[in-house]
């Protein structure tokens, strides 16, 4: 009996440890994220040129809807690793949030790619919806998008009469807050048609303005970073599909290594999740010439200080 007590509390403490290890990887990796963003969006603020070109005004929204994204998703990894239960009334509008910023993403690049074409192609007349005092309509109507699945998703999910919507505290979890297989095949389809949408977008616009490039003798500069501005957004799409590839991982992983479960949600969370989101605005942002710049002197600034 003695012998198992002890095990029991070598369990319990390998068990603890490696969740504050976990943890002590996430945060701080999540606190770097969240400094780079405060750095582009206090220049954007400071800066009113960057305010008033449509490009950077929906490179902002997706600054800003990456880390709405990234902070719902590191709430509910730590409420995963702790073990805390919620009720219902509070996780339910967080797994809205990470569910609607995360279609959120991809309507945005596809976005940010049609501003590039109708830049190019359109430069003279260039529709009124994408003018720089306009293009919060189309802001909008992204948001109200990516909204709306979500909210129908939790809105017709089974209630359980046992549970108390204001009081009954549950793991915070999409897969047990909506255990119906119906729903999470609704779910996964309305991803995979948002994420193909976009990618037919990116892919047409890419060979429109490669095709645009071959036919212009001047002015092939400008055309020329439209089109790797394009094929970036095409990279960030690739990045965020990585989430759709931890069902393939889970699965390899489970065939070949003993892992927990709870290693195989960690795995796939930094890898496909939390990386890829970190790496997509801060690849772009400091891609950008005119915002390099800007970050070059405020880092300056800060390390002369």
């Amino acid at each position: 009996m003695q012998n198992l007590t002890e095990l029991s509390g070598n369990v319990t403490s390998n068990n603890s440890l490696s969740v504050i290890i976990k943890v002590c990887v996430v945060i701080p990796f999540f606190c770097v994220f969240l400094c780079c963003i405060a750095v582009m969006l206090h220049i954007f603020v400071s800066h009113r040129q960057f305010m008033d070109t449509s490009r950077y005004i929906l490179f902002v929204y997706m600054l800003i809807n990456d880390t709405l994204q990234l902070l719902s998703s590191v709430l509910l990894f730590l409420f995963f690793m702790g073990r805390v239960k919620l009720a219902l009334v509070y996780c339910i509008p967080l797994l809205i949030i990470s569910t609607a910023t995360f279609q959120n993403t991809p309507l945005i690049l596809a976005t940010m790619s049609l501003e590039r074409y109708v830049a190019i192609f359109y430069p003279l007349q260039c529709p009124v919806a994408w003018h720089s005092d306009r293009i919060w309509i189309i802001i909008l109507s992204l948001l109200l998008i990516s909204c709306i699945f979500p909210i129908i998703d939790h809105s017709i999910r089974k209630h359980d009469p046992a549970v108390d919507i204001r009081s009954t505290p549950v793991f915070c979890h999409a897969t047990l807050v909506n255990s119906s297989e119906i729903q999470t095949l609704i779910k996964a389809a309305t991803s995979i048609l948002f994420f193909t949408v976009v990618a037919v977008i990116i892919l047409f616009t890419y060979v429109r303005i490669l095709l645009e490039t071959r036919k212009l003798r001047q002015d092939t500069d400008s055309v020329s970073k439209a089109m790797h501005t394009v094929l970036l957004h095409g990279f960030q799409l690739l990045l965020c599909m990585l989430a759709f590839t931890s069902p393939i991982t889970e699965r390899v992983i489970v065939l070949y290594f003993n892992w927990r479960p709870e290693n195989i949600a960690y795995f796939n969370f930094f890898c496909f999740i939390l990386i890829p989101r970190f790496l997509s605005p801060v690849i772009y942002g400091f891609r950008d010439q005119s915002l390099r710049g800007y970050i070059r002197k405020h880092f300056c600034a800060v390390v002369t200080k």
